[in-house]
């Protein structure tokens, strides 16, 4: 479904990535965890072609994604960023509808796409359809956010940290929903976090990003396992944080 081949990225004569090679499977959620600058979101937009890599291959579906056309490609790719990204004089409907709409499918094919995907995320549409992002809480717009990546039912997803803005109760009712969908859905899914208890609660597996290469790829459930210093730097902040909350 997803592979990057010994990947690397150039930008003003700084080397990003080095060597990235991992597959995803259909179906497999892997998690790009690394600290800030460590190349996971430059990683991500390489999947949707917003990024080119200057050396290697990163191919969707069997194909490089040089050689798709970028539009096709990013119908077949769902995006969902922090921010969520949802145009503000649309009302939320508007905004679930807009990849099926440039799609050209009928009127009663995406009030009935809207209407299943709101009641998925739990939104109901007779409450929020009509609504506008402005009327809704940081939680429920990140809830559209993910409607809107999942409408025209691409098969991988790509999560650019989508809960980082949100308060510690809203954030983990947020990872539960992703959890849901992600499985009930058999989407293929790039996850990137900063954060090391959400990639081991949501990754299949975990690719741990340092300077730009991987540090680690590993099963999410052996990460606390894992010997590599990075490795051990991320978990060593797991351990300590009961007693900052205490």
């Amino acid at each position: 479904m997803l592979k990057f081949s010994n990947v690397g990225y150039q930008a003003g004569g700084r080397h990003i990535l080095r060597g990235l090679t991992f597959e995803l499977a259909e179906g497999q959620t892997l998690v790009l965890l690394g600290r800030s600058g460590s190349g996971k979101t430059t990683a991500l937009k390489m999947v949707n072609a917003l990024i080119l890599p200057s050396t290697g291959e990163v191919l969707v579906e069997g194909r490089a994604t040089t050689s798709w056309d970028p539009i096709a490609l990013r119908r077949r790719v769902g995006y969902v960023i922090q921010e969520t990204g949802l145009f503000p004089h649309f009302t939320v409907a508007e905004n679930v509808a807009v990849v099926p709409r440039l799609s050209g499918w009928p009127p009663q094919r995406i009030e009935d796409r809207v209407n299943e995907l709101l009641e998925r995320v739990g939104l109901p549409p007779s409450e929020f359809a009509r609504r506008y992002p402005r009327q809704l809480s940081g939680g429920q717009r990140q809830r559209v956010g993910v409607a809107r990546a999942l409408a025209a039912d691409p098969p991988i997803l790509l999560f650019d940290e989508p809960f980082g803005a949100l308060d510690p109760i809203t954030r983990h009712e947020a990872r539960r929903a992703f959890k849901t969908l992600a499985r009930g859905l058999g989407k293929t899914a790039l996850f990137v976090t900063h954060d090391v208890r959400e990639a081991i609660e949501l990754g299949d597996q975990i690719g741990l990003l340092s300077e730009g290469s991987l540090a680690e790829l590993m099963p999410a459930a052996a990460f606390a396992r894992a010997r590599s210093a990075e490795a051990r730097a991320f978990l060593a902040v797991l351990e300590e944080e009961p007693q900052a909350d205490r």
